[in-house]
């Protein structure tokens, strides 16, 4: 039943322009649709009302070289209903990477809160992983929130998580 719920929620909302594609989640596998699904669970518990996905809200991109599309999925620009906090805070907006492995399978290897992203230019080694760099809350650098903290990260299979010292 929560799954219908979120499919007709997910399909009712309009896209940001007039030529943008509408969000549909069943354009991804079934770990994205999970982190979706994940959303609108956060949103419900919070009483925020209905979710409201931008049109980017996931980015199919390969990360790791191998060929494969991988996942960001960037809940910056998403709405639970009224509340401006559910997704977002000082310390950024929640994101999620899944990376598609040999099998097919897609499995998340990070999910936190981000303030902004960079995916860099890819390497001149072919198939070598692309790199991301993080502008994260200052506390991962040491210091405080307001502060610049700057990470970089190539993105493979293995799971990582960003840690305060």
């Amino acid at each position: 039943m929560r799954y219908l719920i979120l499919l007709l929620t997910l399909l009712a909302t309009g896209a940001r322009a007039d030529d943008a594609k509408p969000f549909n989640p069943v354009d991804y596998p079934p770990s994205v649709q999970k982190v979706l699904r994940d959303a609108v669970e956060e949103c419900e518990s919070q009483d925020g009302g209905a979710v409201t996905f931008a049109p980017d809200t996931v980015r199919k991109v390969d990360l790791t070289g191998d060929g494969r599309d991988d996942y960001i999925v960037d809940f910056r620009d998403t709405k639970c209903g009224e509340r401006e906090t559910t997704y977002c805070g000082t310390g950024g907006c929640v994101m999620n990477i899944l990376v598609t492995l040999p099998d097919g399978s897609v499995r998340p290897v990070f999910d936190g809160y981000v303030r902004s992203y960079k995916i860099l230019a890819p390497s001149m080694k072919r198939g070598a992983a692309r790199s991301i760099r993080f502008d994260l809350h200052g506390s991962y650098c040491g210091g405080f929130g307001a502060q610049v903290c700057v990470k970089e990260k190539a993105i493979t299979a293995a799971p990582f998580a960003f840690k305060q010292p």
